[in-house]
């Protein structure tokens, strides 16, 4: 009896009570009566300008030294891409949610994680500060800018648009899962006791990407990214191609929604569980 209650406490002590969210409302007037709906979409806009800014200057300052030496290289870009989400996220998480791409809110929306008048509003801002951040690129490097391809997603000489196109959903697949796996409530309160970052893994996870498809579309998993470069741009090759970095991020959102979803969580069985053990039913 007194091992039961000793140990009674410390089980107390190391777990933690876990309660699903509700989901969000599908549509949620209220919220654009509230400061904090507009204080997210000012974060979102800047957060999107600053990563494009970066990252774009990143890309057309290493084509300008096409030495083997010189600049980043494809491993600095990734880097940049990469750091730059994983600073911008850790910055904006606690205001907005840290999306910084459309097809990142696109899955959350899906999940019922936020509602549809939120995301499209995050869809928006989030293309309006890509199109900026772009645009200051070209104000500060306008003739190496117009010369190396302005930062633009294009498939590359020698892949099919089946290609890129797969490249995209499996790319997006990936950041979007990281995103709900290194975000969820659930797996937060089971491991409490062990300290994550969220915006490390995400931020990894874009590094990642770019490494594996750099070479077939210049990465795009963010269709904010790809609108902005290629609006400034405003090249018919970057025009051609510019449905594949829409399709691909939101199919690939919408598969890494429904696997979290459905599987890793199994939100379909537990319904359909607890539809059977209502004794109304």
């Amino acid at each position: 009896m007194s091992k039961e209650v000793s140990e009674e406490p410390e089980q107390q002590q190391h777990g933690k009570d876990y309660i699903d969210p509700p989901p969000a409302p599908l549509i949620d007037w209220g919220e654009l009566k509230l400061w904090a709906f507009y204080r997210a979409l000012i974060a979102e806009f800047i957060a999107t300008l600053l990563f494009l800014y970066v990252t774009i200057a990143t890309v057309i300052g290493h084509k300008k030294q096409p030495g083997l030496c010189d600049g980043v290289g494809l491993l600095g870009i990734a880097w940049s891409f990469g750091g730059m989400i994983f600073i911008l996220v850790y910055c904006t998480a606690g205001i907005s949610g840290g999306h910084i791409n459309p097809a990142v809110t696109f899955g959350l929306f899906l999940a019922r994680k936020v509602s549809l008048p939120r995301a499209v509003c995050y869809m928006v801002v989030q293309c309006l500060g890509a199109i900026c951040g772009v645009g200051l690129v070209k104000a500060f490097m306008k003739n190496p800018y117009n010369r190396l391809g302005g930062g633009a997603n294009e498939v590359a000489s020698g892949y099919s648009n089946g290609t890129a196109l797969g490249a995209e959903i499996i790319g997006t697949f990936f950041l979007v899962y990281t995103v709900f796996s290194a975000t969820d409530p659930k797996r937060n309160a089971r491991d409490s006791h062990v300290p994550v970052l969220a915006p490390l893994p995400i931020g990894f996870a874009v590094f990642m990407v770019h490494l594996a498809t750099i070479p077939i579309t210049g990465t795009g998993i963010n269709p904010a990214r790809s609108f902005g470069a290629a609006v400034i741009y405003n090249k018919d090759k970057a025009w051609d191609d510019h449905w594949i970095f829409w399709v691909g991020p939101f199919v690939g959102a919408l598969a890494a929604a429904a696997y979290h979803q459905y599987i890793l969580r199994a939100a379909a069985i537990k319904a359909l569980g607890s539809f059977r053990s209502n004794p109304t039913n």
